[in-house]
């Protein structure tokens, strides 16, 4: 049986576990402290507590371990709990092995117990000693991304560890559906929060007659619980740079406005870099203002969306499954 310790904030690592989940021989067990959304393709699931407690003054609690770890406060008992249950379940499952999408916290934690740890590597600034502790510990490490989109300097030191999934989009698979009726701008909000609001957005529509507007996910905008026939049907799509939207763009082959969001390490803004610098889409450093739209839409549409094969969506949760699996020794697999 495999782990997937799946971080709380915002949807992205509990929506890439099921894609990989799908592509798996083994069962998998998901931890995370998000509830589990219907049809989760994990055999289990393990709540765990949050670790935070608003009423600790964190701050002073020496969150950081003395520069050690990122988040190790003292007097939390949510933290306390949750190493607990982690621990009780390890020594009660023994998992051949943990994916660990993200903590260092949790990779260490269960490295310490014995247990393989497939790190999840996210993009960004990851020179710093507290990743590299977990990236060196780890028995493998997956980036969900494209070699060829993006290889950054700080994964060298682990190459002979690495597996390039290539992105994870949950709708890998499934077929393309035609673009048809009126052209539509497809507008993305975060889960894990956003400035986008819909006032802006109407303000693009305000000044440009040649599309309807679809705002998904944006406060006062839609919600829909498939969104794949959308993108698929999309003339033009805005997005922030989190890897799961990026990848579900990626698997349709719309052309794309995307707009970094301001996230620990530079996450969003080296995904924009990488794909700005390969002409995958047309990356601004802000939303676009009502002056700035028709530029920046037609900037998009001449990319068009023929490089988001560059990606390599086709086949991602397959080869981080294979990855994962592949990682276990056989007899550890019995």
């Amino acid at each position: 049986m495999i782990g997937y310790y799946a971080h709380h904030h915002g949807v992205g690592h509990v929506t890439r576990a099921d894609a990989i989940a799908r592509s798996m021989s083994e069962p998998m067990t998901v931890l995370s402290s998000r509830p589990r959304p219907s049809g989760h393709a994990a055999a289990e699931w393990l709540s765990l507590p949050l670790d935070v407690d608003e009423s600790t003054d964190v701050v002073a609690q020496d969150g950081s371990a003395g520069g050690v770890l990122h988040w190790a406060p003292y007097d939390v008992d949510g933290l306390t709990e949750r190493m607990a249950i982690v621990a009780q379940w390890v020594a009660r499952e023994k998992p051949s092995a943990v994916v660990v999408d993200v903590s260092v916290e949790v990779a260490m934690f269960l490295r310490l117990m014995g247990v393989r740890v497939i790190v999840m590597a996210i993009p960004g600034e990851r020179t710093d000693p507290i990743h590299g502790l977990a990236y060196r510990a780890a028995t493998h490490i997956l980036a969900p991304w494209s070699r060829e989109v993006y290889d950054p300097g700080w994964l060298l030191p682990y190459a002979d560890k690495t597996t390039f999934s290539g992105s994870i989009s949950r709708f890998a698979g499934r077929e393309r559906t035609s673009r048809s009726g009126d052209p539509t701008v497809v507008v993305l909000g975060a889960a894990g929060g956003t400035s986008l609001t819909r006032d802006l957005v109407d303000s693009w529509s305000a000044v440009d007659d040649r599309f309807e507007f679809r705002a998904l996910g944006v406060a006062g905008g839609d919600w829909i619980d498939d969104v794949w026939p959308v993108l698929c049907s999309a003339a033009l799509v805005v997005t922030h740079a989190g890897q799961n939207a990026v990848a579900d763009v990626a698997a349709s082959g719309a052309p794309a406005v995307v707009v970094p969001q301001v996230r620990p390490f530079g996450e969003q803004s080296a995904t924009g870099r990488a794909l700005a610098d390969g002409s995958i889409a047309e990356v601004l450093d802000t939303w676009p203002s009502v002056a700035r739209w028709h530029a920046a839409a037609d900037r998009a549409l001449d990319l068009g969306g023929a490089r988001w094969s560059a990606l390599r969506t086709d086949g991602a949760p397959e080869r981080a499954a294979w990855a994962i699996e592949q990682s276990v020794p056989r007899r550890s697999r019995q």
